[in-house]
């Protein structure tokens, strides 16, 4: 594959002529041309909180707005690096399937991921910094049981699978980010003047303290349980390929928590009780019971109570010795190091370190790396432009003009949903 056409492939988009010339030292390893896999199925669904980000669409819809990369020109966005890796070594593969590896059969999916990925955001005057996860909590054990439970469930049926997209299917479902893949994409970032964050435990928890305390704009993740940790804005699709034209999502906490007329406590209750990687979940309960319950009583402890009185449904059943109360706190008061402590920097490329490690070390062209490097350096120094609104200190909303806002969002949201009704009625006819 030819390195400069990169960015497509992983986004999954190749023209014919790209499938020709491999890259590099990697030709001699594979017989298949390098390409990704269009259109999977990862990344389709939201992670996280099972269903929170339908009760935002169909409750609060103006809290989530459609962007453009280049609609974020000179803002500073902390990105989830984990769930970024993860996605690459999904995503860039060869024809056959198999993920991409230098001449000593190591993977580079991932590393080729992060290069040209930042490029891109870069290219579009973005200032990313990666953060990555530290120790998970202790209350996740249960949830990452559960997941190596699925993988050697996934391995099991590879041993009895033999069509070749099935197999490939589940080989996908086996991918795990690995210490050493992190290890080599802080390499990377370090060499590109991109700034990263070890956070001591989860990596969106220290996104949203990095926004709240106004390091970044934004945290970006596919992690809806980003939202409980208070991020002004979450940004879900920053990292997608642009092949897949899916526009970036914007969704604001505050017009969120306004809308849903809750509390932040009362938001994370709600997000408890629809599933979240600490508890589980109350049995029989879906996203529009669950939003009915917390407005009604207020809170999971209440809630508790009115289905163990015996008014409530019957088929509901709260698990026994529910850790509801320590999942709320991690939420509420994550272990995260304190923004203010902290500096983020966005330096000018080291171009031969980079060359050294990326062509010489992993076997990437030169010629493509060096035209990066080019994009990378003059895109960094775009940036420090900045945007206007960073030279003056915007006045904080009332809660009556966040409420005028809101109003005027869902007002201009249902205009768009009525033209387009008429606009498809009018077909219909002709």
């Amino acid at each position: 594959m030819n390195p400069c056409t990169a960015a497509s492939v992983v986004s999954g988009a190749l023209r014919v002529g790209d499938l020709l010339p491999l890259y590099g030292q990697q030709q001699r390893l594979f017989s298949g041309s390098l390409v990704a896999r269009p259109r999977q199925e990862i990344y389709t669904t939201v992670m996280g909180i099972k269903g929170l980000n339908r009760i935002i669409q169909d409750n609060v819809p103006q809290a989530i707005r459609s962007r453009e990369m280049r609609q974020f020109f000179g803002r500073k966005v902390a990105i989830d690096a984990s769930m970024s890796l993860y996605q690459f070594l999904i995503a860039v593969r060869q024809q056959d399937g198999v993920q991409l590896a230098s001449a000593d059969g190591e993977t580079t999916s991932h590393l080729m991921g992060v290069f040209y990925r930042t490029l891109r955001m870069v290219d579009n005057g973005l200032k990313p910094c990666y953060v990555f996860d530290g120790r998970p909590p202790e209350l996740k054990s249960h949830e990452l049981d559960k997941r190596s439970e699925r993988r050697k469930e996934t391995e099991r049926k590879l041993e009895e699978l033999t069509e070749q997209a099935e197999i490939l299917k589940h080989e996908r479902r086996l991918v795990k980010v690995e210490k050493w893949h992190n290890e080599e994409a802080k390499k990377l970032l370090g060499l590109m003047g991109i700034p990263y964050v070890d956070a001591p435990s989860e990596a969106e928890a220290q996104c949203a303290e990095l926004a709240k305390k106004g390091k970044v704009f934004a945290a970006a993740s596919e992690d809806m349980d980003t939202l409980c940790y208070r991020t002004p804005y979450l940004l879900r699709h920053l990292t997608f390929s642009e092949a897949r034209k899916e526009p970036i999502h914007e969704i604001d906490t505050e017009l969120v928590l306004q809308g849903l007329d809750l509390t932040l406590e009362q938001f994370v209750d709600l997000g408890i009780m629809l599933g979240c990687d600490y508890c589980e979940s109350i049995k029989g309960i879906g996203p529009v019971t669950a939003l009915k319950l917390i407005k009604e009583h207020g809170s999971l402890e209440k809630i508790i109570e009115y289905i163990e009185s015996g008014a409530a449904n019957a088929k509901w059943k709260v698990p026994e010795n529910w850790a509801y109360q320590d999942a709320r706190e991690l939420f509420l008061t994550p272990d995260v190091v304190d923004a203010d402590e902290l500096t983020l920097k966005w330096e000018d490329p080291k171009e031969d370190e980079l060359i050294e490690y990326m062509c010489k070390e992993k076997g990437f062209n030169e010629d493509r790396i060096r035209s990066g490097i080019q994009k990378l350096r003059k895109g960094l120094k775009s940036g420090v432009q900045g945007r206007l609104d960073s030279f003056f200190k915007v006045k904080p909303k009332s809660k009556e003009e966040l409420a005028r806002a809101s109003a005027k969002r869902a007002k201009d949201s249902s205009k768009k949903t009525k033209t387009s009704e008429r606009k498809g009625k009018i077909t219909k006819r002709r």
